[in-house]
């Protein structure tokens, strides 16, 4: 049995390409933890991103449910008057006003539904914007939300997830900004 030997110049060109092929996996192997690094520095500007997306949102519902609150009820600020001195010849009085203290309003489920419906009537909200504006639980808020649409008072837009809340004519009409016509 006869083995042939090839040239040198192959045997050559096939180490060549094994002793390249070795540098190239070295090589990779010391880049790709660079590469790795930065998608993960990617993640994180991401991540961060999103947070602070999120609080911005939050405290945008907070600022308009503040202005929904100041439209629509202006309370007293509580005054107080006191006297300086014991003397009555020296008598002077001091009008001293209590600073107002911020309280959760103690709704009904009518109160309540009138409330989301003015909220509504601005601009279409989700269910979690609705829920931080009025202070309730999901579970609260996901079942008010629930009988205002079966009962037709809101619609529901079911391309956006979470479902976005618009007010129909028949919720205008319980808030008594439209009139039914016979």
């Amino acid at each position: 049995m006869l083995v042939e030997i090839p040239d040198i110049d192959v045997l050559i060109g096939i180490f060549i390409a094994f002793i390249g092929g070795l540098f190239a996996i070295v090589i990779y192997n010391k880049v790709k933890p660079l590469i790795k690094s930065k998608s993960e520095q990617i993640r994180s500007y991401t991540d961060r991103l999103q947070y602070y997306e999120n609080q911005l949102i939050d405290m945008k519902i907070r600022m308009d449910s503040l202005e929904l609150d100041s439209d629509v009820s202006t309370l007293d600020i509580p005054v107080k008057l006191e006297r300086k001195s014991t003397n009555p010849e020296q008598e002077e009085i001091v009008v001293v006003e209590e600073p107002q203290k911020d309280r959760m309003r103690n709704m009904n489920f009518g109160s309540a539904t009138d409330y989301v419906l003015k909220l509504i009537t601005e601009k279409p909200m989700t269910s979690r914007d609705i829920q931080i504006t009025i202070g309730r639980t999901r579970e609260h808020t996901s079942r008010m939300m629930k009988k205002l649409f079966e009962e037709g008072f809101v619609e529901r837009n079911m391309k956006t997830k979470p479902f976005t809340y618009y007010i129909t004519d028949k919720g205008k009409t319980k808030l008594g900004l439209v009139k039914l016509t016979p």
